[in-house]
């Protein structure tokens, strides 16, 4: 093996080595324990941590809703069967770390409102982790924002999802603006069937490229 090829393979070494420390830190994070405490479900925090740098495709959502609390994984409901099939992939495909990474908005459940609504993420989460796990993914070629709060904090828009989702051609190949595939969002796509006629033979094409290239 060449010099250079031992170059390159120790710097990959070094960065996958900082970016699990990255992860690590992360799924040690309490700085919202008071907080989560406080809320109606009384949860302890639970960071959901799934990125490597290896990946290409960068899902960035809103927060772990309950069910992922459980389990640990992104995107392990509903929401993520709906996700799923937006893109195409199986599920095998979308939990392949050195593939795609799931960067939310915010790492942990943030619990209900006295209505059961979910709570907004807590921007201290970003405005703590996001910069650093963003330097860590340097080969992401497609990013997918699901949500108000992804679009917000990714693209520095101030328009509604809708307005935002709808302009995803300025954005397209290589960025995409989604709603949050949660089935309360139903009615909102029956509403605008542009969004699966003609955004997501858009997207799934290019999932497609980006896995397989």
């Amino acid at each position: 093996m060449s010099k250079y090829h031992l170059l390159i393979n120790g710097n990959a070494r070094k960065f996958n080595a900082m970016a699990q420390s990255l992860v690590e830190d992360i799924r040690a994070c309490r700085l919202c324990a008071d907080r989560f405490e406080a809320t109606k479900t009384a949860h302890t925090p639970r960071p959901v941590a799934w990125f490597q740098p290896s990946a290409r495709i960068l899902i960035a959502g809103q927060a772990p809703g309950a069910k992922v609390h459980a389990s640990g994984k992104p995107f392990d409901d509903p929401s993520g069967d709906r996700l799923r099939d937006w893109m195409k992939v199986s599920a095998d495909t979308f939990y392949d770390l050195t593939r795609i990474a799931v960067v939310p908005m915010a790492f942990c459940f943030p619990g209900y409102d006295a209505k059961g609504a979910d709570l907004p993420p807590p921007r201290i989460c970003a405005e703590t982790w996001h910069e650093r796990v963003m330097q860590s993914l340097p080969d992401i070629r497609l990013t997918l924002l699901v949500g108000g709060y992804a679009h917000r904090w990714h693209m520095g828009c101030k328009t509604s999802v809708t307005d935002t989702v709808s302009q995803w051609r300025d954005h397209a190949p290589d960025l995409f603006p989604l709603p949050h595939p949660s089935w309360r969002n139903t009615g909102w796509l029956k509403k605008h069937p542009w969004f699966k006629a003609d955004l997501l033979p858009a997207l799934r094409l290019r999932v497609h490229e980006v896995l397989n290239d």
